[in-house]
């Protein structure tokens, strides 16, 4: 019941728990359907139910969607009894984009679909123009560069068979379109125009297809002055079914897209219309006004940075200064006067606006020539962030955040975007600073275009749910997550950077905090203790706390190595064998050798570890090329519950190499991935998060919702975040509230529940802290963004409260406590919205009650609860095809690699890798 969509459960992907009821009753009454089943239950011989735990959706079993078994006619026909049949309106205009995207210049972006049309004359229009096509697209731009690839992304169609359709619009290199069409009789054909789009400025870009003409125009500004306009024609046939797969705005596996921001994208599907009968105004005009304006002021400090960089190359007055490889120079530097540079005349004016800037500039190394200027720049900007979060650590730091929004401000111009972020949560939760909505929003998008990690799962988090002026839009928020997901394992492997293990400890769990430790602390001094003695467990927990900092042990993959090194040679522990051959395979913090590897995974899969028989499978696909080989140990592995195994059995379905299956069997290799989803195989849930976006696997159908469920799952497991969780967790144990404050908040906005509770935890414990910096009620808001989370706590259901703090009160009784009625009913009254799982819990259906009155008036019922008098109802808040300038342009998908052996056992996730 729960994995389906149905009429009871609209929306199975929330459902978190279910009620199992059984009675006995005598015979005379268990027959008549007439009888509601609360009063057969009344009167039962025998009762009992018992609560079930669902399974995460991302770990639920695979079920074909297209077999719907027909159940409880009656109440279907009882809800459709009374209604009036209603003809839809319908018409061919269709909005594809109706919120500013931030496009990062990645593989990535949003997907859409169209379905045929439910009014028949409409439908047989668009079936006529399959070879003629007549439709207009009309979309607004900020574009920040022009592509650095051969081609970028704009709006193109990909068809069932994963190949480019009419229209396929792209950006080119040096700032043309490039706008390719599928002819009738199956080649492509594209053309180029002759003018560039602008650069750093709004236009509205118009393209009318009328059968073999395309009229191109390209308007400026709010008040769309013209700027230019081409017409091409063709004497060639399209074909065109724009139901046949999907459309893609922006990025996606197969090419990347454009670096800027994509404004409001409408698409007319039956009509060509001319620029002035186009309806396509830019509704968020401030917004759009706040982007230009952040631009158009970071220009002049990126104009400052580069003048350094250029003078301390070059030196003022055509005078050659600091050279590195000017040995005089060095022995000047060591035994004479400090070396100087000239200095840059800037103007006083320009000091006084930005002092941050210069004062961070007078402390750079004369001596270090830089010799890329954009990598100056994001030094320059990491070296202002750096000392901005150190003030901001401070006892009195979230008292001076005011004064530190200039440094934040020029760091984000320089290109450093985790200072994007930050002021992201100061304006939008009102943190140290008065809230700013519109702020906001204009960080948030400048971090996201800027790839920064938790703006984009900010961005994504925001639009999944809606909350925040953000409108719900689960195409546009699978475009941010999924573009954190891809980067996930590719983190993970790296191990660069600022990152932890993402650690799911709740600030409520005494016995999880007092594990945490660190190399000083005891429980990391008992594990080397038993470690050094030979315990084969302790040296593998120790390993995995250096090699990904977790527990609050600073991050030490060489130690962690050695650990491996030590396990592998001095005991027959499998695992620990296992994890030494992966690291010799790979060369983390020793020297390849991969006779050795080979030799110590082998003898690790003779003592049944299954990840090391999959290691051998992935050893004869790497490096022996042998297919047959290394499918028989991956189906060997399979079987014993290998994810990884999983994956690389569908890899190799994808690429066409599965001995004794010539060719791409799509099916089969969807099938594998979700079976490696299941077990938690990161790769295969992004496979699986694709294919229900697309909906072009007949297996997989499409399912937005479930789409960025599944790349929120990878997205939360980034290693940045893990970053700022920990820092969070570590002033949280050492007493620090503020920084504590600090960190959770930054965690919490990117949307992950843990946090969410976490901060709300926090607040309760330090109302005064909350009520002094921070601009929203801190308790309410985490409680209540926690409890529309899958897989929510229990008890931030019961901490969910209203401006009074009153308890909603729903375990202790269940449906018969009557004060949870009232709370509840209370809770409504003021703005809340409760979700559907609480409400189906109740076995109320929230189909039958289309207002906050019918709800109330239910809740009020029950049990005879008096209803209040003191307040009123309220509405409830809802808190990679290559296209190429030739003639033809393939899509087909570029050849998934097979899963490596993945990390280490005693430095994998809970979840294996692949």
């Amino acid at each position: 019941m729960v994995y389906r969509d149905d009429i009871f459960i609209r929306h199975s992907i929330s459902v978190s728990a279910v009620v199992l009821r059984a009675w006995i009753t005598h015979g005379h009454g268990a027959g008549d359907l007439r009888v509601k089943w609360e009063e057969n239950s009344l009167y039962a011989v025998a009762k009992n139910y018992t609560l079930l735990k669902t399974v995460p959706p991302f770990e639920r079993p695979f079920k074909d969607h297209q077999v719907c078994l027909e159940w409880n006619t009656d109440y279907i026909w009882n809800l459709r009894a009374n209604t009036i049949p209603r003809c839809p309106l319908e018409n061919d205009l269709v909005t594809l984009l109706g919120f500013p995207y931030a496009s990062s210049g990645e593989n990535t972006g949003i997907v859409k679909k169209f379905s045929k049309f439910r009014n028949r004359e409409l439908e047989a229009t668009r079936r006529q123009r399959v070879d003629y096509p007549m439709f207009t697209v009309s979309v607004w731009l900020y574009l920040l560069h022009y592509c650095k690839a051969h081609l970028c992304g704009i709006l193109y169609f990909v068809d069932s068979n994963e190949m480019y359709g009419t229209p396929s619009v792209f950006l080119t290199e040096e700032g043309h379109l490039h706008i390719q069409m599928h002819l009738v009789k199956g080649e492509d054909l594209a053309v180029k125009t002759k003018f560039i789009l602008p650069l750093k400025e709004w236009f509205r870009l118009d393209l009318s297809f009328n059968g073999g003409q395309i009229v191109v125009t390209t308007s400026l500004g709010q008040d769309l002055k013209s700027n230019h306009n081409q017409t091409i024609s063709f004497r060639e046939d399209f074909h065109y079914n724009d139901t046949a797969g999907y459309f893609m705005i922006g990025g996606s596996r197969y090419v990347a897209g454009v670096e800027g921001f994509f404004g409001h994208l409408k698409y007319y599907r039956l009509r060509t219309l001319d620029p002035a009968q186009i309806v396509n105004p830019f509704l968020e005009k401030q917004l759009a006004e706040q982007i230009r304006l952040y631009y158009e002021s970071c220009a002049e400090v990126q104009g400052i940075v580069s003048a350094f960089a250029s003078a301390l190359r070059l030196g003022s007055g055509g005078e050659r200064t600091c050279d590195l490889q000017n040995a005089y120079l060095d022995l000047t530097r060591r035994y004479g006067r400090p070396t100087t540079c000239q200095a840059v005349p800037w103007e006083k004016e320009l000091k006084a606006k930005y002092p941050s800037l210069f004062q961070t500039l007078q402390e750079v190394d004369l001596l270090t020539v830089p010799r890329n200027t954009d990598e100056f720049m994001l030094e320059i900007g990491g070296k202002m962030f750096e000392t901005a979060v150190k003030r901001l650590a401070s006892a009195a730091g979230l008292g001076r955040i005011s004064s530190i929004v200039p440094s934040l401000r020029g760091s984000s111009c320089c290109g450093f975007h985790k200072a994007s972020y930050y002021l992201t949560v100061f304006y939008e939760t009102g943190l140290g600073l008065p809230r700013d909505q519109l702020q906001g929003m204009l960080y948030s998008l400048v971090g996201g275009q800027g790839s920064e990690r938790l703006s984009s799962m900010n961005l994504g988090y925001k639009h999944y749910q809606g909350i925040d002026s953000y409108p719900l839009d689960w195409e546009l928020s699978y475009a941010y997550y999924s573009s954190i997901a891809m980067k996930t394992p590719r983190d993970q492997h790296t191990l660069q950077g600022d990152q932890a293990y993402v650690e799911m400890i709740r600030l409520k769990d005494d016995e999880i905090l007092k594990v945490q430790t660190k190399e000083d602390g005891d429980v990391f001094m008992w594990l080397k203790h038993e470690a050094t003695r030979g315990n084969a467990a302790a040296q593998q927990r120790l390993a995995q706390m250096l090699f990904w900092g977790q527990q609050g042990v600073a991050k030490n993959p060489e130690a962690a190595i050695e650990w491996y090194a030590k396990g592998a040679l001095e005991t027959e522990d499998p695992a620990l064998i296992y994890d030494y051959a992966i690291v010799l395979f790979k060369g983390q913090g020793v020297k390849k050798n991969r006779r050795l590897a080979l030799e110590l995974m082998k003898k690790a899969a003779a003592k049944g570890l299954h990840q090391a028989v999959n290691g051998l499978g992935w050893y004869y696909h790497k490096f022996r090329k042998n297919y047959a080989k290394a499918a028989k140990y991956w189906l060997r592995a399979e079987e014993m519950g290998n994810p990884d195994a999983s994956y690389n059995l569908g890899v190799l379905y994808l690429d066409g190499i599965f001995p004794g299956n010539p060719g791409r069997n799509q099916t089969l290799a969807g099938e594998y991935f979700h079976k490696a989803a299941q077990g938690g195989h990161m790769e295969g849930t992004l496979w699986c998060s694709l294919y229900y976006i697309t909906g072009n696997l007949g297996t997989f159908p499409r399912d937005p919702e479930k789409a960025v469920v599944w790349a929120k799952h990878v997205a939360e497991k980034n290693g940045y975040l893990g970053h700022v969780i920990r820092r969070g967790l570590n002033a949280y144990l050492e007493g620090s509230w503020h920084e504590a404050l600090m960190y959770y908040v930054l965690a919490a906005e990117t949307g992950i529940e843990v946090s969410q509770t976490n901060l709300a935890h926090i607040c309760e414990e330090r109302p005064d802290l909350a009520r002094t910096y921070l601009g929203v009620n801190c308790i309410w808001r985490y409680y209540n963004f926690s409890v529309f989370q899958i897989d929510a706590p229990s008890f931030g259901m019961y901490r969910k409260t209203g401006a009074n703090q009153r308890l909603l009160i729903l375990g202790s009784g269940g449906a018969s406590n009557d004060c949870g009625y009232f709370n509840l009913a209370l809770l409504i009254e003021e703005g809340a919205t409760i979700p559907h799982h609480i409400l189906e819990f109740l076995e109320i259906d929230p189909t039958i009650h289309s207002s906050n009155v019918s709800l109330l008036q239910e809740l009020y019922e029950r049990k005879g609860v008096d209803r209040p008098t003191s307040s009123s109802s309220q509405t409830p808040v809802q808190v990679t095809p290559d296209a190429t300038a030739s003639t033809s342009s393939p899509a087909s998908p570029p050849a998934a690699d097979a899963s490596d052996p993945g990390q280490p056992l005693g430095t994998s996730n809970p979840e294996p890798r692949g």
